[in-house]
């Protein structure tokens, strides 16, 4: 692990085929002489699978974010819009560095904090209108409809009942956050962060037999070198709209055109035509 590249070394040096659809999530890991897990906050760009940049941090803060956005510019990712859960500390920075980029919240996440706040899977009371609100965050839908969905929803829910009010008025603020994927729809943007919750639950199992690390320096090495096996990998189960991913890894399919993989990685690869 010592002898292997940077993996954002590896991003600026030999990388710019990104599609500029970022998803951003973090783990936290355990690490000796912190009270509590840190946060490996890392993103996904979204069309190749790639993993450009990873952060480990002391905290889930600004700084954090900061940082991480700092690497995203240095290696000249082209951002177009952050798809992340609704985290407080990340707003800040991307406006910081990224003033006109968009974030899309995660439809999932939000959904799992009403059916807690709710209690959907217990009480009844709420159950119509959390499914109707489901309905009208179909990403299908245009503006319009979406509108007069919402203001369906007022008339039969809403207008003696406070709980409702409060959300579809959040649901209004935060509109822009909710259906940013609807401008870059056409160009496959998604509206959830599964994509990275997968790659979550393949680390989570590398974790498990690791249990902890001794140092901040020797988790960094790990979770490098992690990034680095995921973007060396080549994908075999990949299902629409990724087929065309299968029997690739993502280094290659964000490389720059007639770049070699880097000598340093040990791996000898040949492109496939058309790549």
């Amino acid at each position: 692990m010592n002898k292997l590249p940077e993996n954002t070394w590896l991003s600026r040096e030999f990388c710019n085929r990104w599609s500029g659809r970022l998803v951003v999530d973090g783990k936290y890991v355990k690490v000796k002489g912190y009270d509590k897990k840190i946060p490996f906050i890392y993103g996904i760009d979204y069309l190749s699978h790639d993993i450009p940049v990873g952060v480990l941090a002391p905290s889930e803060n600004e700084w954090a974010f900061n940082k991480f956005f700092n690497l995203i510019h240095t290696i000249r990712y082209p951002l177009q819009i952050v798809i992340a859960d609704d985290i407080s500390a990340l707003k800040p920075a991307l406006k910081r560095i990224y003033p006109t980029v968009p974030i899309q919240l995660c439809h999932n996440h939000y959904f799992e904090i009403l059916r807690q706040m709710l209690r959907i899977r217990t009480e009844d009371k709420y159950h119509n209108f959390f499914y109707e609100l489901k309905g009208a965050f179909n990403p299908k839908n245009p503006y319009q409809k979406r509108q007069a969905w919402l203001t369906g929803i007022y008339y039969r829910y809403g207008k003696h009942d406070k709980m409702v009010q409060t959300i579809l008025v959040d649901v209004q603020q935060r509109y822009d956050n909710f259906f940013a994927f609807n401008a870059q729809y056409r160009q496959q943007c998604p509206n959830t962060t599964n994509i990275i919750e997968s790659y979550n639950s393949h680390l989570q199992g590398r974790l498990k037999s690791i249990k902890g690390f001794q140092s901040f320096h020797s988790a960094e090495r790990w979770l490098n070198a992690w990034m680095i096996r995921r973007r060396t990998k080549p994908f075999t189960d990949c299902e629409e709209p990724f087929k065309n991913l299968n029997g690739k890894c993502s280094l290659e399919v964000a490389m720059k055109k007639d770049v070699e993989f880097p000598e340093i990685l040990g791996i000898k690869r040949k492109r496939p035509r058309g790549s």
